[in-house]
């Protein structure tokens, strides 16, 4: 079994830039890396007005179903409003909600891959509306982050 915690998260809303993909071995694989490096080479953080918190955020949503179906990956950054929302980007408001939280350490993105095979195998009680990666400020040093995933 794979070890997580149960929390609580207050609600937030993201500002970034939305791929529409699945994990079919010809989609997400390809897509999402190309996603994170449209993310970085458009400098979309720095883009981003409101932001809250320096943080990344890799919100799965919108999903037609399970994790084996369609669903939108937004690559952003949490935000204090959404009053102004840049040209190419949406705008997300995730509801205040239940997590099964997963921590994420090691050789990246390895790890993260590991993480998200682990979860698809685990038996969660899965919402599948509002899932996400957050990648806090000391990332880039530590290689550590948090997977969130909605649960009843």
């Amino acid at each position: 079994m794979t070890q997580f915690e149960k929390k609580k998260r207050n609600s937030m809303m993201v500002v970034g830039i939305e791929l529409r993909t699945s994990n079919h071995p010809d989609a997400g694989p390809v897509a999402i890396p190309q996603h994170w490096e449209k993310f970085y080479r458009e400098n979309v953080m720095e883009k981003i007005p409101n932001k809250s918190a320096n943080e990344v955020v890799a919100l799965y949503c919108d999903y037609e179903g399970d994790h084996t179906n369609p669903y939108s990956l937004v690559i952003g950054c949490p935000v204090s409003s959404i009053d102004s929302i840049p040209e190419g980007m949406v705008a997300k408001i995730v509801p205040e909600t239940s997590y099964a939280v997963f921590d994420v350490s090691g050789e990246f993105p390895k790890s993260l891959v590991e993480t998200w095979g682990k979860i698809w195998g685990t038996k969660l009680d899965r919402t599948f509306s509002y899932d996400f990666e957050l990648y806090g400020s000391e990332f880039g040093t530590t290689q550590k982050l948090d997977v969130y995933i909605a649960v009843k």
